[in-house]
């Protein structure tokens, strides 16, 4: 018999021995009966998994109760954080903001964003640039006025026309 299979049958025949005496440990460190069996089947798929030799362990049902108590501990940390995450209400939840779009956000954005090109189009040389420079450029008004030879008055007024222009244009899809 290889190596693997014997200690596979050594921990199956422990399992099986132990089996009642581990799930009623872990229900004494406050586990409900199922989740008591929960915890005692993951440390069998985890030992098997792990393909743990248990051969040179001086006592196999105190490594079993430690490694089940190790596992109920991890168990309990894992349901308090789950409590805590979801413990608020929808309100709370629809509240907090989110760095994903919403799955509808980009079905007319090709059209949108076609619309808005058309539009900027549609303004004065003059305008068009004052626009861009502050919203692609990011230059504030003083330094487009510096930059365009015009008053910074003249700069607010076109990027207020340009705004009024694109919404306008944008209003339908809105």
């Amino acid at each position: 018999m290889s190596e693997k299979s014997a200690s596979h049958l050594m921990l199956d025949d422990a399992i099986v021995a132990y089996y009642d005496e581990l799930c009623t440990m872990t229900r004494r460190r406050g586990h409900a009966p199922a989740t008591a069996n929960d915890v005692v089947h993951e440390l069998y798929v985890r030992l098997v998994d792990r393909r743990t030799s248990l051969e040179g362990k001086s006592s196999l049902r105190a490594f079993l109760r430690r490694a089940c108590a190790n596992l109920g501990i991890d168990r309990l940390r894992r349901d308090r954080f789950e409590l805590k995450l979801f413990s608020g209400s929808e309100e709370e939840a629809l509240a907090v903001a989110s760095d994903i779009a919403a799955p509808d956000a980009n079905i007319d954005l090709r059209r949108r964003l076609h619309i808005l090109k058309t539009a900027i189009m549609e303004m004065s040389l003059q305008r068009r640039r004052v626009f861009l420079a502050n919203r692609i450029g990011n230059l504030s008004s003083d330094e487009i006025a510096m930059r365009t030879g015009i008053n910074r008055n003249m700069v607010d007024r076109h990027l207020r026309k340009a705004y009024l222009h694109c919404l306008d244009r944008l209003e339908d899809t809105v």
